[in-house]
């Protein structure tokens, strides 16, 4: 199935029923007052995320869901039913905007999150409501109120803690086959990689850690050129990016410093905190260099900015061990570093309670 990352849709909430306007006919009671019955409400839409749902192609052929609208009140002071609610099940990851006023309304990270889309409209009030000490057989009643009507963005956002970055070819489906149990197609042209991967990578029975493979980015990026920016979302909530670099490739002509430093212009074009994560340097493909040591210091050379550099050649599987174990203690650290800042704010709360 193609992987769709990202839909428009339209929601709307049900009406709430129609209040009644009814008195009280009974054999020999005379005047028996009103008895309308209130008007159910209508039905809410809500978002819920769902594990077991991967893409949002569902989405993308019905694009309309309405809730019903609740029933109208009747005599005998019976209220009318409130309509069901609708339960939209998207992917795990998912952002939904509104489209007119650009607010985000949800960013479904956990599995089971559940978020109002649209509210439903509240039932209208029967005539019974309206009775008072100076007005005995009130006829006025309320309509439903109606539901609401929002025009919305979906934009999955895939929940990986690695991100693998740059150019086709690069050998970043190799790697990522690798390490992980995913197969993503490799071949020895340009773009095969047309939708993102994951793979889960296992370092040992306790620890393990997602990784997501993007297709390449090339230069030009921001102008349209190759695939563009658009995968580049699902870098978004990774906590670590590799930036994989072919140091030796098939054409004279191509410079891996170069196309090094287009990557990182095109990152930082997209989006300044994603070129402000930890991103680490991975110069891949070192089987084919004969002097190797020194291809690696003249490239280091011009990349001085980078946290850390590991060498690696992925088709064989050289330097991917310890790369993984590097990647889970960065992961872990990062993990332990959270939970105190997490405690000392939790301190810091319940210092300004006191």
């Amino acid at each position: 199935m193609k992987f769709i990352d990202e839909s428009k849709i339209e929601v709307f909430a049900g009406k709430g029923g129609n209040g009644a306007a009814s008195f009280r006919r009974e054999k020999y009671i005379e005047k028996g007052g009103p008895d309308g019955g209130d008007g159910g409400r209508g039905g809410s839409v809500y978002a819920q995320a769902d594990r077991n749902i991967n893409t949002l192609v569902d989405f993308r052929f019905t694009r309309t869901h309405r809730a019903k609208n609740g029933e109208p009140g009747r005599g005998a002071d019976c209220y009318g039913k409130g309509a069901d609610d609708i339960i939209l099940r998207m992917p795990v990851g998912t952002v939904i905007t509104d489209i007119n006023s650009g607010e985000v309304i949800a960013d479904l990270a956990r599995d089971g999150e559940k978020a109002l889309l649209a509210q439903g409209g509240k039932g209208g009030l029967g005539n019974l409501h309206f009775k008072s000490s100076t007005n005995r057989a009130p006829r006025q009643c309320t309509p439903g109120e109606p539901g609401e009507t929002r025009e919305l963005q979906l934009e999955l956002k895939v929940l990986a803690d690695v991100g693998l970055l740059g150019m086709p070819n690069a050998g970043k489906s190799t790697f990522i086959r690798s390490v992980s149990a995913a197969r993503p197609k490799v071949a020895d042209y340009p773009f095969t990689t047309l939708h993102p991967n994951l793979g889960v990578v296992r370092v040992s029975h306790e620890k393990s850690f997602v990784i997501a493979d993007i297709p390449g980015l090339i230069e030009g990026a921001a102008e349209g050129a190759g695939l563009g920016h658009q995968f580049l979302r699902h870098l978004a909530r990774t906590r670590l990016l590799l930036h994989l670099v072919d140091v030796a490739p098939l054409h004279e002509g191509v410079d891996p410093v170069h196309e090094a430093h287009a990557i990182l212009n095109e990152l930082k074009k997209y989006d300044q905190s994603l070129y402000d994560k930890p991103r680490w340097l991975i110069l891949n493909k070192l089987d084919l260099l004969e002097d190797s040591a020194s291809s690696v210091a003249a490239f280091l050379k011009e990349f001085e900015d980078y946290d850390r550099y590991f060498t690696i050649s992925a088709i064989n599987g050289d330097g991917c061990k310890e790369l993984t174990y590097a990647i889970m203690e960065h992961l872990l650290e990062m993990n332990e570093l959270e939970r105190q800042q997490i405690a000392e704010a939790a301190q810091e709360s319940d210092a300004d309670t006191i």
